[in-house]
């Protein structure tokens, strides 16, 4: 009777088993259980970190020294030669202004003019010349355009005059070096033609009435 017992159980154990076995097989648990498996599983390989790399640093050697002459050597060549600068007192300026008038009433012509005393900025620096305002008005055009300054010798040399300034400014430098012009010189200035100056030079501290360059 046990040993009876004992089959039914066994059978009954079997039945399960094969049970269980089917119904694992309807939901693929053998395959996943497999795929689970410690041994069948790929470790992926850790991922490397990125480390952004920082530019080596360089290290520059600035010599001072010669940067500060570069510098010196620039603003030498940009500075003007001042060194010809001469002053003189005012008596002796205002002799040389008394002797350009004479040599403008001396004149006897009928063409206007005017007389100038030249002054640093005239000769050196700037080199702009200013003229009298009220002569500009007169007898000069209201728009900038070129006047010609013609020396004692005829030599002619084209000039920027500036209407709206009163004054002439491109080309008045190279008739000002030209003709050695110097701080206390008195120029008289005629208008012989709507846009020509003969230009006549008493020079600072001269007994001449004029000087020819």
């Amino acid at each position: 009777m046990v040993v009876a017992k004992q089959s039914n159980y066994e059978e009954f154990r079997l039945k399960r088993v094969e049970e269980n076995k089917k119904r694992m097989e309807a939901l693929n648990l053998p395959k996943l259980s497999q795929n689970l498996n410690p041994t069948s599983l790929k470790t992926s390989p850790m991922k490397k970190r990125c480390i952004p790399r920082t530019p080596e640093k360089q290290m520059v050697i600035v010599d001072l020294h010669r940067v500060q002459n570069r510098r010196r050597g620039v603003s030498k060549s940009k500075r003007r030669d001042l060194s010809n600068r001469v002053y003189v007192s005012d008596k002796i300026r205002d002799e040389a202004i008394a002797r350009a008038e004479k040599f403008q009433a001396d004149l006897g012509s009928d063409y206007p003019s005017f007389v100038k005393s030249m002054l640093q900025s005239h000769v050196s620096g700037g080199f702009w010349l200013g003229l009298p305002v009220q002569f500009c008005r007169s007898y000069l055009g209201k728009h900038d355009g070129v006047i010609t300054l013609i020396d004692e010798e005829g030599e002619e040399y084209e000039t920027i005059h500036l209407a709206k300034r009163t004054g002439l400014s491109g080309g008045w430098m190279g008739f000002a070096i030209a003709h050695n012009l110097a701080y206390g010189d008195t120029l008289v200035f005629e208008l012989v033609r709507p846009t020509a100056f003969k230009v006549y030079i008493i020079r600072v501290g001269s007994s001449g009435e004029s000087s020819e360059i």
